[in-house]
């Protein structure tokens, strides 16, 4: 799945801005489809009415003095999707895109997006609210500071804004003789009330050991043993994202959308382990697992989440040295730790020890994408068929390929919402359609299916692009562009330790050379029934460096605005160099190797035709009976990167 990566050649601009194909932020929404200046003003009809929300609002900041409240899209964990508990600023503005941060002041309301979403935002937006077509902290506090008058208080949530965020804030209000003013209750909870979704209380469940690569003992082991081996000797590590306490204890639920979390914190010491969370959520067989009646160095004390701030205050009164990382710790936390006890890294140390995957974990990811490759194999048969009968949408093609991956053994549902693009919809990398809102599939359209599943061994995330009908000239050039930096950037063999981003260019060269280009990041992590999109690995500038025993996803693309769009996504696992093989006829075996005993066995037998079909050598192959349709789905089934 493609991440949002604007302006990643601003340079081009001023080379030869018309000839690059990649996708810019452009206004796709024209002029306000709002009228505000009639009485009544000209609403469209999904706008959400929040006079009464807003004025309620304005009541709590004038209980704590303030001219303003930020109110970001995050929560308090920086997860890349968020429950509906945590929607606040979709509940107060009506606007439900996934990025965006509204402020109020006792005059006005305004949200900051990006272009994917300014249409959107109009459409969901009353008139109280006005739309800045920018984003980032700068505009904001322009805006602030001509809104509201010297002296003022800027309220925030110290949970919703991580550290960088607060930062920025604070260095720019610095001199404006306007204060930054963290308030640990929720203003917008207040008013939000009893119509606020509950806290999730599905259980929090132990995976069984078949599906993890270490005991949660061992890891505690390890991380104790990078404490004692940093140069600043940290007596405990502090862990903030979900994905890390989950990671830690080999833990799941179901609190976010997609991602297997629950809501916690942990703090684990020298000499004690301390897990935040509602402790009524874990059966009597977890509590045992987690030795949580004893109290040893390996014992598990479960203490409750909303006591997390008071407990790290309270043991930062001790002679102690707590350890971080940056990126997924919130204000509200940071601010309570003095800061001669911080041991600061980008990362903790369990986001960097879960990026790389020992041999169980690579063998359980892999077997995962055996299985789900079934179930895109089943789709592409199924699209085959009921395509030509035009009873088929985009919509309808989602629902079909997650059912598919439904009926796969040990799958938990899809790791993001599907994007299923057809024709023009496709040059949208983040599309996904609606029930209301879809396009039908065509053969005389290419379509873009980007799409990944949670399964208990792993996460998988997959992007074919196909057309059954024939394709124009240019559409096979940039298909076989896209499809030629996959290879090469698959393919090469590096240093260890390189950086991602000093080779995410080999995806991109063939498309270069004929001037085109693409908008969004080339590739991500990628978790064992964790995270789609696992940090801190890719090709981007604040991504670590390559190691064996990495995954990440591989997608280049191409998208011709209003025509088509065309993606090619692998999971590919990072080994030490072996001799130079014919890649796509190795992959070809591989596949029939892996994944055609599985079609047999379930009595696939179509299925199994077909894939023998489009996995011959290509030796075998005469150069014009070649299948177009055929080379995209073979890479599709590339996605294993098994070292053979």
């Amino acid at each position: 799945m493609a991440r949002a990566h604007w302006g990643c050649c601003p340079w081009l601009v001023l080379l030869c801005a018309c000839a690059w194909g990649h996708t810019k932020p452009v206004d796709l929404g024209g002029q306000d489809v709002r009228n505000c200046s009639t009485n009544p003003p000209y609403l469209p009809v999904t706008v959400v009415n929040t006079t009464m929300s807003l004025t309620a609002l304005r009541q709590q900041m004038q209980t704590q003095n303030l001219s303003a409240y930020i109110i970001p899209g995050t929560d308090a964990h920086m997860n890349e999707y968020i429950g509906q508990h945590d929607e606040r600023r979709a509940w107060i503005t009506g606007f439900t895109g996934s990025a965006g941060t509204a402020v109020v002041t006792m005059k006005k309301a305004a949200v900051w997006t990006d272009s994917r979403y300014w249409t959107q935002a109009e459409r969901q937006m009353d008139c109280n609210w006005e739309l800045h077509k920018e984003v980032g902290t700068t505009p904001i506090v322009t805006w602030l500071l001509t809104e509201i008058p010297a002296g003022g208080r800027v309220g925030f949530d110290p949970f919703l804004l991580s550290i960088d965020t607060w930062e920025s804030y604070d260095l720019a209000l610095q001199g404006s003789n306007r204060q930054l003013v963290s308030i640990t209750t929720n203003l917008v909870d207040l008013v939000w009330g009893s119509e606020r979704p509950p806290v999730p209380n599905q259980p929090i469940y132990a995976l069984q050991e078949a599906f993890t690569g270490s005991t949660w003992q061992e890891k505690v082991s390890g991380v104790r043993s990078q404490m004692q081996k940093h140069q600043k000797v940290p007596t405990a590590v502090l862990l903030s994202a979900l994905e890390e306490t989950a990671w830690l204890f080999n833990l799941r639920a179901s609190d976010i959308p997609y991602n297997p979390f629950f809501y916690s914190y942990t703090l684990l010491t020298d000499s004690s382990i301390r897990l935040f969370a509602n402790k009524s959520r874990f059966s009597s067989e977890t509590l045992s697992y987690l030795n949580s009646s004893c109290t040893g160095p390996m014992c598990v004390q479960i203490e409750d989440y909303s006591q997390v701030r008071d407990s790290i205050q309270a043991y930062s009164l001790g002679d102690v040295r707590i350890w971080i990382g940056t990126s997924y710790t919130m204000y509200g936390i940071y601010e309570m730790i003095p800061k001669e006890k911080l041991v600061t890294d980008t990362y903790s140390p369990v986001m960097m020890t879960k990026a790389v995957k020992n041999s169980k974990e690579q063998a359980l990811l892999k077997a995962s994408h055996v299985r789900d490759a079934v179930a895109v194999i089943r789709y592409l048969v199924w699209l085959e068929k009921n395509v030509p009968k035009g009873t088929v949408d985009e919509f309808s093609g989602a629902e079909i390929v997650d059912k598919f991956r439904g009926e796969e053994q040990f799958s938990s549902g899809p790791s993001f919402e599907t994007i299923s693009a057809s024709g023009l919809n496709a040059a949208l990398a983040h599309y996904s359609p609606t029930k209301e809102l879809n396009r039908k599939l065509s053969s005389d359209e290419m379509y873009l299916l980007d799409s990944g599943g949670q399964y208990w061994d792993g996460t998988t995330d997959i992007t074919r692009t196909v057309h059954w009908g024939t394709p124009s000239a240019f559409q096979k050039e940039a298909y076989t562009r896209v499809l030629i930096g996959n290879i090469d950037l698959s393919r090469l063999i590096f240093p260890a330790a390189t950086s991602g981003r000093m080779v995410e260019a080999f995806a991109r060269r063939a498309l270069w050379d004929a001037g085109l280009n693409y908008g969004h990041g080339t590739g991500h992590g990628i978790g064992n029934f964790l995270c789609v999109h696992e940090w801190p690995v890719g090709f981007q500038s604040n991504n670590i460096a390559m190691a064996k025993g990495m995954f990440t996803s591989i997608e280049p693309g191409y998208y011709k605005d209003g025509e088509f769009g065309i993606r090619l996504e692998d999971v590919a696992l990072v080994v030490e160099a072996k001799t130079k093989l014919q890649y796509l006829n190795r992959y070809y075996q591989t596949i029939r190797e892996k994944v055609g005993p599985e079609l047999q066995r379930r009595q696939l037998l179509e299925e199994f035709e077909w894939l023998q079909q489009h996995t011959e050598p290509l030796a075998a192959r005469a150069p014009d009976t070649a299948s177009w349709a055929s080379v995209l789905v073979v890479s599709t089934l590339a996605i294993l990167g098994w070292s053979v």
